[in-house]
């Protein structure tokens, strides 16, 4: 009996004195009201923020979609917050416990509400739309990028304040590594100003077709802090720091207002002036009566006759297409070259190709010797040939005997 006695005062004891310095009944209430406000949770992202989703779909702009939308995930977090409050409310700890949980909770508000400030920013950044004409959408960027890494680092201070911690001394003991830190990153600096720069200068854009002869050439895809993405047309990404496209000449395909046309078109040195003069203003009439080509004084358009090349009579060609597209260029391009060659054929001329002529007026010295190889006279006439053979060895026979 007395050992039920003493059984029983255990449970007592560890039902009031479980851990925390709360009893087991409230630890049990308290996690049980954190579980309420997980499925409050859910019921709130259900209907709450489908509730505001609906309201701002009925307006005309889409910046409170996005504000929205950029604040689901901080509002689902809230429920959470406010039942760990709860909790800690229905468990009544004691002592250090208790400082504890009051801190956690404040450190879980201050982290939802700076999730909350950091998810705006990039939503309200369309209001800067506005100012496209002084800044780039990459300036732009760049500043939403520097507002969140301030707000972040303000949310940070703010909590690290909640635990008593004094960022003051942090960043003094930060500022002893500024020298070395500053030496480690210089070529992270060097690249951060090259960046600024070539976004002040306004180089180019994300979607530009750009070249820096020995560096790289494609289509620009993001411009970073330390460096570049582009997408060369092999597929293939590069990454290239900011330095060598700000201390490099950058070519920008994208700013051009035309494409060119320059060809040499080469016909035969048989070509009369006539000829010529028919297939010269034919060209020109095509181009200058053509809706793929720009008319002077809009550009600068030329077909002449250009020089004597050593296989060819050279006709300059030289205009530009109206669009800049590469695939619509090729088209007006392709049906340019068709064009020229019927005029030539029209001409009853020829293009010419590379040839080379060898005139031989006379050997040095005394002709050489023709040769003339043997005739193959079959068996009969190798026959002849030993018998005339024996009639000559026979002479001097018969002269002797005479």
């Amino acid at each position: 009996m007395e050992s039920l006695i003493e059984f029983w005062a255990i449970v007592v004891d560890v039902w009031n004195n479980a851990a925390f310095g709360t009893n087991f009944g409230r630890i049990v209430v308290g996690v049980g009201v954190f579980a309420m406000f997980l499925v409050i949770r859910r019921l709130f992202a259900r209907f709450v923020i489908a509730w505001l989703k609906r309201l701002t779909k009925k307006t005309t702009t889409d910046i409170d979609d996005q504000t929205i939308d950029a604040l689901e995930k901080p509002l689902r977090f809230v429920p959470i917050v406010f039942g760990f409050f709860i909790a800690t409310e229905v468990l009544q700890l004691d002592g250090s416990f208790d400082i504890i949980a009051a801190k956690l909770t404040r450190s879980l508000v201050t982290l939802t509400l700076f999730w909350g400030v950091i998810s705006v920013v990039e939503p309200l950044s369309l209001l800067l739309g506005r100012l496209k004409d002084l800044f780039s959408d990459t300036m732009i960027s760049w500043f939403v990028k520097a507002i969140k890494i301030l707000f972040m680092f303000i949310g940070a201070a703010a909590i690290l304040d909640v635990w008593g911690i004094e960022i003051g001394p942090i960043l003094a003991g930060l500022g002893l590594f500024g020298l070395a830190g500053a030496l480690a990153a210089q070529d992270l600096l060097r690249n951060l100003l090259s960046g600024v720069l070539v976004l002040a200068e306004r180089r180019f854009q994300v979607g530009d077709w750009i070249r820096v002869d020995g560096v790289v050439e494609g289509t620009v895809e993001a411009i970073g802090f330390r460096s570049t993405a582009v997408r060369q047309f092999d597929k293939a990404q590069v990454q290239v720091p900011n330095t060598a496209l700000a201390d490099n000449a950058v070519i920008n395909f994208a700013q051009m207002t035309h494409r060119r046309i320059y060809w040499k078109i080469g016909v035969i040195y048989g070509t009369s002036v006539d000829q010529l003069r028919f297939i010269r203003d034919e060209i020109e009439a095509y181009i200058l009566n053509g809706d793929d080509f720009a008319k002077p004084p809009e550009v600068s358009t030329f077909v002449r006759i250009d020089s004597f090349g050593d296989s060819s009579i050279d006709i300059m060609v030289y205009c530009f297409t109206k669009t800049t597209v590469w695939g619509e260029w090729l088209a007006a391009k392709e049906r340019l070259a068709y064009r020229v060659k019927e005029i030539v054929a029209e001409a009853k001329s020829d293009f010419a190709f590379p040839s080379t002529s060898i005139y031989v007026e006379a050997y040095p010295g005394d002709p050489p010797e023709i040769f003339q190889p043997p005739v193959d006279r079959g068996p009969t006439a190798a026959a002849a040939i030993v018998e005339s053979s024996g009639s000559v060895a026979e002479a001097p026979a018969d002269g002797d005997g005479a």
